[in-house]
């Protein structure tokens, strides 16, 4: 595995420290900071993609994947979680429900949030949110110079707020609240595989080049939003990444490395700054 820092996952391990809340935090900011309700509002959620007779939930998967999933959740499963496959499952279902819940809750409130809202300039800024985010996990010099995705949402409110039209009708769309759990659900779903396919990802995923390519699929997802590409063509671009990632080369580098190491017990790490072991993407 290449020795790398994730620009997103690093920003939040210097503040919530422990594998288990790390895993937490990432898979459920999207939730907290508006990125979550600014999809469901811009309509990506509920995205479909006809292939034959079959109805594809694209919207569902390409959220669950890039957004609750994505490189950040592959790294903190991978590089910072310890213990077996069964305790790291555990892990990612304990995370799992409050992000199921919680993105149903969203999904819920979203259409009364919507009722006062002009969607054709929200969704706009629910495209510069994922280009936003996609630059961020890119580069994290090119994160600092960019508004957080909070700020983004919330410029997108207030320049598409309707005020003439302000009657908050509160009701719930079931298909929406549908396709929220099942995007938790394909997140939650992605998280478990990789943690127990973990023995073997961990020598052959080079997460450098899996963050770049889940970049160039958040920005293919923002590209569908803005109505350039079509809909559903940011799964391809993410299942080429994650080919594209696996470098079998790897394996047997990381074995003959690792018979050098002095502390067997953490042949990923590497000393930091002051001495301390630090994983390898940070």
């Amino acid at each position: 595995m290449s020795i790398s820092g994730h620009p997103v996952a690093l920003r939040l391990e210097r503040r919530v420290g422990g594998a288990t809340r790390l895993l937490a935090t990432v898979m459920l900011l999207p939730l907290v900071d508006g990125i979550f309700a600014a999809l469901v509002l811009s309509g990506a959620l509920t995205q479909t993609t006809a292939v034959g007779p079959l109805v594809v939930p694209t919207g569902a998967l390409q959220v669950g994947l890039l957004v609750f999933g994505g490189s950040a959740t592959v790294a903190v499963v991978l590089v910072e979680m310890q213990g077996d496959r069964r305790e790291k499952a555990h892990a990612v279902l304990t995370v799992g429900v409050p992000l199921v819940v919680g993105a149903v809750a969203v999904a819920a409130l979203a259409p009364t949030i919507e009722s006062v809202l002009d969607t054709a300039i929200f969704e706009r800024f629910a495209a510069f949110v994922v280009l936003a985010i996609a630059a961020k996990t890119a580069s994290s010099r090119i994160g600092d110079y960019l508004p957080s995705p909070g700020i983004v949402v919330g410029l997108g409110l207030l320049a598409s707020v309707r005020p003439t039209s302000a009657t908050l009708a509160v009701h719930v769309e079931p298909g929406v609240v549908v396709a929220a759990a099942g995007a938790a659900a394909v997140a939650v779903g992605f998280a478990l595989v990789v943690a127990l396919l973990e023995p073997h990802l961990r020598h052959l995923l080079d997460i450098d080049r899996f963050r770049f390519g889940s970049a160039v699929a958040l920005g293919t997802l923002a590209l569908s939003l803005f109505g350039i590409v079509p809909e559903g063509a940011a799964l391809p671009v993410f299942a080429l990444a994650g080919l594209l990632a696996i470098d079998p080369g790897q394996a047997d580098a990381t074995t003959a490395g690792s018979d050098d190491r002095a502390d067997a017990d953490a042949p990923y790490g590497y000393p930091g700054e002051n001495g301390e072991e630090r994983a390898p993407w940070l």
